[in-house]
């Protein structure tokens, strides 16, 4: 019995697989995803039944906690996915292409780009430029450091050792200069960029769900069209180029990607780190390393990851609401280093 189903159009050019066990991981995180969503409009400072709530999002029943279910909590939860969606895929791209286990967004420099680029707004500019802003400042940041550790990582061509080891360098230097622009400013401010550095989609609305989603629809199917190109360059760059990829071009696409769904995230939901690191390993675990059917399903995994880490960080701790980023990163940081004692003899 076949492992794979055959997809195709009628005249044979186009074609692709798709694995048996891809649809059945991604299926049974999906049924997950929309039972943690259930948990999570239901539970808060106000419960509400599950029921009640499963009845109010098929439109069967409306009821007085509409305000609480559609406004308060349900664009928190789709944004959450959103970006959990956007750092799983970026950081499984970077992996991908770097072929290090230890690469995500906010290792090689990504997020801190983007982390400064907000920091530096939201102290400098923030009185005289609208807040709305920030999101265009991340992204703008995210994507003018990448260019920097790409330009500052070329040598007849980019390899991936150097990409990383000079985007861990950026990484600290932009962190340097977050630091001191937050040390150097005003408390009301201070306080600002630290919940945005910390990671937090708290007080997300409709508008931030319609901002975020073109990124996760547009480049989510993107990094998919990219997958034979992926999977040929982790067998190496020479072997890449002997089977006529063009390693150099498909790289820097590949990047672009990467920075564009990272920077939007942090855009829309601050400094969320190790998601990017979680998520992809988790996804191998589960379908194994083809790039094809990691995407989809290291997408769901950082898209549970966020939402999860959201309901506990707005329920654990009433009447608290604390940042998402905490939770994440309470759970990232050992297996960062976990993946540092797996990986001390390559």
């Amino acid at each position: 019995m076949s492992k794979y189903f055959s997809v195709r159009d009628r005249s044979g050019r186009f074609s692709f697989h798709i694995e048996k066990k891809m649809v059945v991981i991604f299926s049974l995180l999906l049924c997950l995803s929309l039972l943690l969503f259930i948990v999570g409009l239901s539970v808060g400072s106000t419960m509400i039944n599950p029921l009640i709530v499963l009845l109010h999002l098929l439109g069967l029943e409306s009821t007085e906690y509409q305000f609480t279910i559609d406004t308060l909590r349900l664009p928190r939860m789709i944004l959450s996915l959103l970006v959990g969606m956007a750092l799983g895929v970026s950081g499984l791209i970077l992996q991908g292409i770097v072929r290090n286990p230890l690469a995500s967004p906010d290792i090689i420099g990504i997020t801190g780009g983007a982390s400064a680029a907000a920091v530096l707004f939201i102290t400098y500019f923030s009185g005289t430029i609208s807040i709305k802003f920030i999101p265009f400042a991340a992204i703008l940041g995210a994507g003018i450091v990448s260019l920097v550790i790409y330009i500052l990582a070329w040598k007849k061509g980019v390899t991936p050792i150097r990409l990383v080891l000079i985007g861990i360098g950026v990484a600290a230097a932009m962190g340097a200069l977050t630091t001191m622009m937050i040390v150097l400013n005003r408390t009301y401010t201070t306080g600002q960029a630290y919940i945005w550095l910390t990671g937090s989609v708290y007080g997300a609305n409709w508008e931030n769900v319609y901002s975020m989603l073109p990124w996760v629809l547009i480049f989510v199917p993107l990094a998919l069209l990219f997958s034979r190109e992926v999977n040929v360059q982790e067998l190496g760059d020479q072997v890449a180029l002997g089977l006529g990829s063009r390693v150099q071009y498909h790289r820097f696409a590949l990047l672009i990607v990467s920075v564009a769904l990272a920077g939007s995230a942090v855009a829309y939901a601050g400094g969320i780190g190790f998601v990017g690191l979680i998520a992809p390993h988790i996804a191998r675990k589960l379908v194994g390393r083809s790039f094809g059917g990691l995407v989809p399903v290291a997408a769901l995994i950082g898209g549970l990851i966020v939402i999860l880490a959201d309901v506990v960080a707005r329920t654990a701790f009433l009447p608290l609401d604390l940042p998402a980023g905490v939770f994440v990163s309470g759970i990232g940081a050992p297996f960062f280093i976990y993946l540092l004692y797996r990986n001390r003899n390559m």
